[in-house]
């Protein structure tokens, strides 16, 4: 059902505790929403081999989705580490996209140089809502490139994301995804029966989900 990456990328998220999961004792979003898993790939970049891992994928995700590409986007702050490393093996140019505009200087929001017409793929660590990273595409393309789609590590396949992706007509790829981590966990006997089921229940409705 799945493919190999997006096991692997899943089995080596929990692996290095990328990937948390508490199913009786969640843990609280910035969004206040309770939540039995949290996702942090940030701490992926603290072990070379698979640090590598993903950058290779993210690499080939890009050649095989977006052979056109010509620069590198890093949505700030944890998708610049990740774009530095790709752009740089695949001897492109790169940029990053921030949160918001400096408050001193050039007040910059996009850092580097780009030109209107390049051909930009963005580069996300996790997916969510998509709202932060939306916001980055629309940054993007207000400075006249072509934003040819984004490649994230991870994504909570939440269906307000892929709604807003589609409303935005943005082109989303990832590496793995949460039914694929929820089989490895399960396989690798991470989680259960019963927490398996919790963690389903809560993709349903997570904004509204309570622990049991």
């Amino acid at each position: 059902m799945y493919n190999t990456t997006e096991l692997s990328i899943a089995e080596k998220l929990l692996q290095v505790e990328a990937v948390k999961l508490s199913p009786q004792k969640p843990f609280k979003w910035a969004s206040g929403w309770n939540s039995p898993i949290y996702c942090d790939n940030r701490v992926a970049l603290s072990y070379p081999d698979i640090r590598a891992y993903i950058a290779e994928s993210l690499i080939d995700t890009i050649k095989r989705e977006y052979p056109d590409a010509e620069v590198i986007a890093g949505v700030a702050t944890a998708g610049i580490p990740q774009a530095s490393i790709i752009a740089d093996r695949m001897g492109k140019s790169l940029i990053y996209v921030r949160a918001k505009p400096k408050d001193h200087g050039m007040t910059n929001l996009i850092e580097g140089r780009i030109t209107p017409g390049q051909k930009v793929v963005v580069i996300e660590d996790l997916i969510s809502t998509g709202g932060s990273s939306l916001k980055a595409v629309e940054a993007l393309k207000e400075q006249g490139v072509n934003v040819l789609g984004m490649v994230a590590i991870f994504t909570y396949d939440f269906p307000v994301a892929a709604e807003a992706f589609k409303k935005a007509g943005v082109k989303l790829v990832t590496l793995s995804n949460y039914n694929a981590l929820l089989e490895i966990a399960f396989t690798k006997k991470i989680l259960d029966q019963k927490q398996l089921e919790v963690l389903s229940k809560w993709r349903e409705n997570p904004s509204e989900w309570n622990a049991e």
